[in-house]
């Protein structure tokens, strides 16, 4: 296994190295992973159950349709994960935030996302 220079280290960690930005706590993921994957199912139990409550009682064909009908009518609710965004990425998104509000010189902040774009180019043979 060949040694890694400090350099390409920073360059590999810019490419491959993920970091949340959805806009929450990283630490809360735990919890909300599971709640957002809950609440929809949750709710695609409740509204079936309502509608399939019509058709209870005896048998009656044309009922049996219409309930079906409205069953499939609407697609259901679901909710799906965001994967997290390269560290390059999300340190060159923050830079060019930095210099939009004006906390930032634009000269420099150029400067710094051209570095990172180098050294995030360079990790991923796009270079």
């Amino acid at each position: 296994m060949d040694r890694k220079t400090p350099q390409e280290k920073k360059r590999l960690s810019y490419a491959k190295d993920r970091r949340n930005d959805y806009g929450e706590n990283d630490k809360s993921s735990r919890k909300s992973i599971r709640r957002h994957k809950r609440v929809p199912h949750r709710a695609n139990r409740h509204r079936d159950h309502q509608i399939l409550e019509g058709a209870r009682g005896a048998v009656d064909e044309r009922l049996g349709g219409v309930v079906e009908e409205r069953l499939y009518v609407r697609r259901p609710k679901r909710w799906r994960k965001f994967r997290d965004a390269p560290l390059g990425e999300v340190l060159q998104a923050r830079i060019e935030h930095r210099v939009r509000q004006g906390i930032e010189d634009p000269e420099t902040g150029r400067r710094r996302v051209r570095r990172i774009r180098r050294r995030q180019g360079k990790a991923t043979g796009d270079d």
